[in-house]
C-alpha cells in the first residue's frame, strides 16, 4: 500500500452496500468517497479524482454504462470495476469497451474487487465451461442485448422483443439465471 492513501470511489445506490464496502476498505487504507447517483460520483472525481472506482451497472436513475465514459473523461487514469447483480455477456463486452478495468457479480467482497483493481491483463487459463448455457441464461442473455440496444428503454426493447412491457419489466426484476 502507498504511503498516501489511495483514493477509491465506490459508486452504487445500495446504501448498506456501500457502508460495508466503505468500511471495508477504508480498514485497507483507502481513502474512500462514496457516490449514490451519477452527479454525485461526478461531483466526487472532480473534487477529489480517484484512483480507483467501483461502479454499481444499474443505478436508481440511470445505468453505470453510460456513467462509465463521462467519469473517465474527468479521470482517464481511474481503473474502474462495473459491479452487477444483473451480469450478463452484453453488458460485460461493453463496460470493458467503454473503459472498465474489470466486471464483477453480485455479491462481491472487498478482496475479489482489489483482485480484480489488480489483476491487469487477461488470463489465458481462464477454464472454459463444459456444458452451454441454459436456454433461460441465453434467454436472459438475449434481452440484456437487446436492452442494451435499445439504450434501456423497456417499451422499445419489449417491441423489439415482441412481448408485453410488463412481462418484460418481470423478467428483469429477476435475478439472472445461473449458467
Amino acid at each position: 500500500m502507498p504511503e498516501t492513501p489511495q483514493r477509491l470511489l465506490i459508486i452504487d445506490d445500495d446504501e448498506m452496500f456501500c457502508h460495508v464496502m466503505q468500511r471495508a476498505m477504508s480498514r485497507r487504507g483507502f481513502e474512500v468517497m462514496v457516490a449514490h447517483d451519477a452527479d454525485q460520483a461526478l461531483v466526487h472525481a472532480r473534487q477529489s479524482p480517484p484512483g480507483i472506482a467501483t461502479l454499481d451497472l444499474k443505478l436508481e436513475n440511470s445505468s453505470g454504462l453510460k456513467l462509465l465514459p463521462e467519469l473517465l473523461d474527468i479521470v482517464p487514469s481511474c481503473r474502474v470495476v462495473v459491479l452487477t447483480g444483473y451480469s450478463s455477456i452484453a453488458t460485460a463486452v461493453e463496460a470493458i469497451k467503454l473503459g472498465a478495468a474489470n466486471y464483477l457479480c453480485k455479491p462481491a467482497d472487498a478482496d475479489e474487487i482489489l483482485a480484480a483493481l489488480e489483476h491487469q491483463d487477461g488470463n489465458p487459463h481462464t477454464e472454459v465451461a463444459d456444458n452451454p448455457p441454459s436456454i433461460n441464461r441465453v434467454t436472459w442473455e438475449h434481452i440484456q442485448k437487446v436492452l442494451q440496444e435499445h439504450d434501456g428503454n423497456i417499451s422499445a426493447t419489449a417491441r423489439a422483443l415482441g412481448m408485453h412491457r410488463r412481462t418484460l419489466q418481470r423478467k428483469l426484476q429477476k435475478r439472472p439465471v445461473r449458467h
